[in-house]
């Protein structure tokens, strides 16, 4: 069963931890594979040309391939504009997914990059609401409208979990990360051709044995503050780290979410555990990411500015609005 670790540190006063919630550390633990609908993305724009798109195809037809009857799947292509295979999710049957590969095989690129509109079609109403429903977005991230694309996500993710796939030599890291992290997701990168089976192999081998899903904390009436706000899903091979502030060790906490389907809970008191150094630093990093993206929601500027230099200057990290300078 899911398991939790504990890393302390207490920083001026105040009193700062690292959560580790651990999946099953047995390489061979036994976790019920759920029903999937899965929405697959692929950017067939101009920028893709080349080993790009040949590297996309390749990628979403071995992850169809890897689909279940038991599953549901769509597939939509974005350029200037962007199309769905199908109006709504189909069983993942023999004879669609053949037909989903034909029509993979005859893809090209061409155009601009209008990501927006395939976001809509990907992150819209879900008619299979028993399955975990995961968005794969294959792409190299050539926007040029990135606050408008992560605005769209954090306001419009529902229920649905984000992936990111990263395709060609110099992809948008930056953009596909922060996508992945709004979406509650991960970010995969794919530099060459003979990495497609090995990365994909990986990506979708953890995304098939979601352990945990729907996590939330409850910190027993304590005040506490946490990063990330929105806890994703745990899967095999893949903890989930939480930094979180709070007025004192000792309490109890329990940390909450759903195990195939059903609902689990860790409930356990916060002591022992290592102390270690830096905490304060980690949960520093991840609030100032935070109060960054604040102003993707109309945050005013100068308030997030001097948040974020006060808590800079306090832990002595470099921001966009604060430095370190070296005195001989």
């Amino acid at each position: 069963a899911p398991n939790a670790a504990l890393f302390s540190d207490v920083f001026q006063g105040d009193t700062y931890a690292l959560l580790m919630l651990m999946p099953p550390s047995d390489p061979d633990a036994v976790v019920k594979r759920l029903p999937r609908e899965t929405i697959f993305v692929i950017d067939t724009s101009g920028s893709m040309d080349g080993t790009s798109i040949h590297q996309a195809k390749e990628a979403l037809s071995l992850a169809l391939r890897r689909l279940t009857p038991e599953d549901s799947f769509n597939l939509i292509q974005f350029n200037s504009d962007a199309s769905r295979l199908h109006g709504s999710s189909q069983p993942a049957t023999q004879k669609n997914i053949d037909r989903a590969v034909r029509y993979v095989r005859n893809l090209s690129a061409g155009g601009g990059t209008e990501m927006i509109k395939a976001l809509r079609y990907a992150l819209g109403q879900s008619t299979e609401s028993s399955k975990v429903r995961q968005v794969i977005f294959i792409t190299d991230g050539d926007v040029g409208n990135e606050s408008a694309l992560f605005g769209y996500i954090k306001k419009n993710l529902g229920r649905s979990r984000l992936f990111t796939v990263g395709i060609g030599s110099a992809p948008n890291s930056h953009f596909m990360t922060k996508a992945a992290e709004y979406g509650s997701g991960s970010f995969t990168y794919i530099g060459s051709a003979g990495e497609v089976q090995e990365k994909m192999g990986e990506l979708f081998s953890k995304l098939e044995s979601p352990v945990l899903s729907q996590i939330v904390i409850d910190w027993k009436g304590q005040r506490a503050e946490h990063w990330p706000k929105y806890i994703p899903d745990l899967y095999l091979g893949e903890p989930v780290v939480i930094a979180a502030k709070l007025p004192k060790l000792g309490t109890e906490v329990g940390i909450h979410g759903y195990r195939a389907g059903k609902p689990f809970a860790i409930d356990f008191k916060l002591e022992g555990g290592n102390t270690h150094s830096g905490i304060d630093r980690l949960f520093a990093k991840r609030k100032i990411d935070a109060l960054n993206s604040r102003l993707l929601d109309g945050a005013d500027a100068d308030a997030v500015r001097a948040e974020i230099v006060a808590i800079g200057l306090n832990h002595h990290l470099v921001t966009k609005h604060t430095s370190l300078v070296a005195v001989e």
